[in-house]
């Protein structure tokens, strides 16, 4: 691939990866405004602590039905189309989740009917967020060469952290120097709003890429797809590689889901469910909130998410730049080994009473040892192991299984922080271990295999 080709391939990489963005932003902006819409929507109303959990968990609910027709979008509009939907519904989204009174309601006036619009404006962007999650890296896995596919995979999750600190950035900017009532009537609002600038940069960006040549040649459009193939590898390469996908297409004419076995599909899905009930998510979602409860003023809180949203960065980088020479399992297997390290930390901590800065050393611990292996490993295992005849749809159960393990451990945080610490921390730590039993077990290598290999791979199996 000469200098030309890998600036194109990149350029519509990065593309791709503003969804991986607005996935962070979306999921990651609730981190600064929960105490405030808890206060304004619910605390008002005299509601529980449930109603908080599911109010701030709200979004999980869509991304489970943005993973699910995931699939249907994609094989019958295609990656690019389904993409340019999901950047509408973050749009649309962010401006009603600031601004739920729109039409129906006076401003001002919490009530039950406000509390479901504000959560039915969090699921549509719930709806982006799970068509994201599963399309962008679906998209850059079918454009980009075999061997920097991992790489430009996981500039997606590069993409989805760095949304996350750019939003504490501006939760932190948005909250800093304003007084706690400004925030829970103001301030929580334009945190929301704010993401409609990413949104629509998002819709308007996608314009300019192609459509994914796998897609085309599935639509029997293998004239256009050996185009964008020749100008993402060059001639020789580009005919090879149709070679190879008409060759897949020809082998298996069945869509049907199991046409491969059952096994791909349960690995697909298992590597999302731990991907998530190791707890990561506890701690994006709730950052402020922990660091609140280690003693921490609200302004040093949201410092403190800040310098995290750092690490996690950085980290994440470290598995872009070893992922195609390391290779997928032995990423996987370190990251588990330090999440349960950090996570068994912070549950002894915790059962002892013990706050303050070794909470916060060991915090770090375990969302580096995340980001460096199951924040974006996972997403390239999800994008490469699927054979092309039924990647749309396995994609989108293993993204759907993904979202619903999210929504789980999220909504009862809450609830299981109220009954004992050390015990919750203790469940996350002890899904470390099992998620890297699994991986060590389970999960193949496919560094370095075209996507073309997948076929070959699971039908030795």
């Amino acid at each position: 691939m000469d200098g030309r080709n890998k600036y194109y391939v990149i350029t519509i990489t990065l593309i791709a990866t503003l969804g991986g963005l607005l996935f962070g932003y979306d999921t990651a902006v609730i981190s600064g405004a929960e105490k405030s819409v808890q206060a304004y929507l619910i605390e008002s109303q005299g509601l529980s602590s449930i109603v908080h959990g599911i109010t701030t968990s709200s979004a999980l609910i869509g991304c489970i039905i943005g993973g699910l027709i995931s699939g249907v979008l994609a094989t019958s509009f295609g990656r690019k189309r389904s993409l340019q939907f999901a950047a509408i519904l973050f749009f649309l989204s962010a401006l009603g989740s600031g601004y739920p009174e729109f039409l129906f309601f006076k401003r001002g006036e919490p009530t039950i009917g406000l509390l479901l619009m504000f959560n039915f404006y969090r699921i549509i962007g719930g709806i982006g967020v799970g068509l994201a999650s599963a399309l962008s890296p679906m998209y850059i896995g079918e454009v980009a060469p075999a061997n920097i596919r991992g790489r430009l995979v996981s500039l997606n999750q590069f993409a989805i952290i760095f949304g996350m600190l750019v939003v504490y950035f501006v939760n932190w900017g948005i909250a800093h120097g304003q007084t706690i009532e400004w925030i829970n009537e103001i301030g929580w609002r334009r945190m929301f709003v704010s993401e409609v600038i990413p949104a629509g940069l998002f819709g308007i960006l996608l314009f300019l890429v192609p459509e994914t040549p796998r897609y085309l040649a599935l639509k029997n459009k293998e004239e256009k797809a050996l185009q964008i193939l020749t100008k993402i590898n060059g001639k020789e390469v580009a005919h090879a590689i149709m070679k190879d996908i008409k060759e897949s297409l020809k082998q298996h004419t069945s869509e049907r889901l199991f046409s491969f076995g059952k096994k791909v599909i349960v690995i697909g899905i298992l590597l999302s469910v731990f991907q998530q009930f190791v707890g990561i998510n506890v701690a994006l979602y709730y950052a402020p909130r922990i660091f609140e409860s280690m003693g921490a003023a609200k302004d040093a809180s949201m410092l403190q998410t800040v310098i995290m949203g750092f690490v996690n960065v950085v980290f994440t980088v470290v598995a872009i730049f070893t992922v195609d020479n390391w290779g997928r399992k032995p990423l996987l297997i370190v990251g588990s080994a330090g999440m349960a390290v950090g996570m068994f930390a912070i549950a002894g901590l915790a059962f002892y009473d013990i706050i303050g800065i070794s909470t916060l050393v060991f915090m770090i611990v375990y969302t580096a040892s995340f980001m460096m292996s199951w924040g974006p490993i996972t997403w390239v295992l999800i994008s490469e192991i699927f054979p092309n005849k039924i990647r749309g749809k396995a994609v989108a159960i293993a993204v759907a299984a993904q979202w619903a393990a999210n929504y789980l451990v999220s909504s009862t945080y809450p609830a299981m922080m109220e009954y004992s610490g050390a015990m919750t921390y203790s469940i996350y730590g002890i899904m470390s271990v099992l998620s890297l039993l699994f991986v060590w077990r389970f999960v193949p290598e496919t560094k370095g295999r075209t996507l073309e290999d997948m076929e070959a791979l699971w039908e030795k199996k």
